[in-house]
């Protein structure tokens, strides 16, 4: 990823988003009124709560706006791109080029998060603090948040590869891309904190890769994690990126043999 080839594909993303920068002032604008739209509803389920789920209303606040504007750096249509290529045969000339295909996908789409994190996530965190009780955390907390918030980009997308790449087996993978949106939505912890979900769910959930894309680092800025707790979520993150890795790197070589034959 650190050859010069996959760096000029990232920044060649950034720049080609850059000439379109003003399109994302509205998605700041609709990220804002999510999260006011979950803080007073979330105000209105504590009721002068202390705590819910280990969160206290504070927590929650903050929770819910490092959530939504870490999603503008970690989301990307990856899925999408992958598919479409296959469908329409791009990815046959995308193999004659010098640079790893998957490789080269996922360079690009961390060009367009950095894009996102500059122009989206930070601008739009800004506005939220500004309009709600968003808690910053310390400052020794931040780089282990942006760290964690890093390696959930690296989750996510290779997510996403393994659901692009079931284009190669299937007519028509848009619902399987459509159902990988909702379930990493719903059980990354975007929408609600996975520690109010039932115990037997999360125990569940503890064997998905979801928690690794929002829950953790949003807990982690949020002040839920700390110390060893802090360090056992990076290495779950670091884990689950090497598990994905491997199982998208193992479907691309049986895709790509099944092209081969395929085409001659």
């Amino acid at each position: 990823m650190l050859h010069p080839a996959y760096v000029e594909l990232a920044r060649s993303r950034f720049l080609t988003l850059l000439a379109y920068r003003e399109n994302f002032w509205t998605g700041i604008a609709v990220y804002i009124v999510y999260i006011g739209a979950y803080h007073f509803l979330w105000q209105a389920i504590y009721e002068g709560r202390e705590a819910l789920g280990g969160l206290t209303p504070a927590q929650m606040t903050s929770y819910l706006a490092v959530a939504w504007m870490a999603r503008a750096f970690y989301f990307n249509h990856l899925d999408r791109e992958i598919a479409a290529e296959i469908r329409d045969g791009r990815v046959a000339i995308e193999l004659i080029r010098p640079y790893n295909y998957l490789a080269a996908k996922l360079a690009a789409a961390l060009g367009e998060g950095v894009f996102r994190l500059v122009f989206f996530a930070l601008p739009g965190m800004a506005v939220a603090c500004a309009l709600f009780p968003v808690r910053l955390p310390p400052a020794q907390v931040w780089p282990a948040f942006f760290l964690a918030l890093f390696l959930s980009y690296w989750v996510n997308a290779l997510v996403n590869v393994l659901t692009g790449l079931a284009a190669f087996f299937l007519l028509d993978n848009s619902g399987l891309m459509h159902a990988r949106r909702v379930l990493v939505d719903l059980f990354s912890g975007l929408y609600l904190p996975l520690s109010f979900y039932p115990a037997w769910a999360r125990e569940v959930l503890g064997f998905l890769p979801f928690q690794a894309i929002a829950y953790l680092p949003n807990l982690a800025f949020a002040g839920g994690l700390r110390g060893g707790a802090l360090a056992r979520a990076l290495a779950v993150q670091a884990l689950w990126i090497g598990v994905l890795a491997l199982a998208a790197a193992a479907l691309w070589r049986v895709a790509h043999r099944r092209l081969a034959v395929q085409g001659g």
